[in-house]
């Protein structure tokens, strides 16, 4: 029996093309809340960016940051910051303009400096250029994800010179950065063993190379019909597209509803 689902929302819950949410999601979702089905967000985003989602449907709880930020409406279940010597060297390498980097704290994000690959990105996901400040900033605050602008032939420019990071990617353009050992499947087995919830019990379904973790995690892993085939390679099962009812046509599929 399916107890909760998780979804991914850049590709898999919103369009690249439309920026939003299918009439046949929203349907979906409520259908599932009318069964007691518990329902999650499970993103790279921050969760400034994740509330877009709020004036389409209320989820249950949200794992952010690619894991390393998750709650629920009533409190802050999980988190984990980055080593802050790490950060140090990030912040070096900003300076001297090797790549740009958003810098992601538990309030808010900012950007070392704006190219464009950041405007590019931004565009592709329809949110706004964060403000750009020194990033020296970041030696001061807790910092949970990085956004590093390095393709991936030149990642070793960034993991040379640092220790405990791990990167993942749904875009050539640029990866998201945790800490190592952090993925969306650590943020959600938060969750689980917060509602008590086993991973045979969940659903989970994505598009990027960051979502294979939880897709790996779930009982059932579906992978959106728009994904890379990496992510297709792994999962239980192919849905149709963002653009085309993908979430609706799998779970039909599955006969969850």
């Amino acid at each position: 029996m399916v107890r909760a689902i998780f979804f991914d929302i850049d590709g898999t819950l919103l369009s690249f093309r439309t920026h939003k949410m299918a009439k046949s999601t929203i349907e979906a979702l409520n259908t599932l809340r009318d069964k007691g089905i518990k329902l999650f967000v499970a993103t790279g985003r921050h969760k400034s960016e994740a509330t877009i989602l709020d004036k389409y449907f209320s989820f249950d709880g949200y794992v952010t940051l690619n894991g390393q930020y998750c709650f629920d409406s009533e409190k802050i279940i999980y988190k984990k910051s980055i080593n802050k010597k790490d950060i140090e060297k990030v912040v070096e390498q900003t300076k001297k303009k090797l790549y740009s980097c958003y810098f992601v704290d538990e309030n808010e994000l900012f950007v070392s400096h704006i190219n464009d690959e950041v405007k590019s990105i931004c565009d592709l996901v329809n949110v706004n250029i964060p403000k750009v400040c020194d990033s020296s900033i970041a030696l001061d605050k807790d910092i949970y994800q990085l956004v590093v602008f390095l393709k991936k032939e030149n990642e070793n420019i960034l993991f040379d010179a640092t220790k405990e990071l791990d990167g993942t990617r749904w875009h050539d353009a640029f990866m998201d950065v945790v800490p190592k050992g952090g993925s969306k499947k650590v943020g959600i087995n938060k969750l689980l063993n917060h509602y008590k919830i086993s991973s045979d019990e969940i659903m989970a379904f994505g598009d990027g190379g960051n979502d294979i973790p939880m897709l790996e995690l779930a009982g059932i892993g579906v992978a959106m019909g728009n994904a890379k085939d990496e992510v297709k390679n792994i999962a239980d099962y192919t849905t149709t597209d963002v653009d085309n009812d993908g979430i609706m046509n799998a779970l039909k599929y599955f006969k969850v509803i």
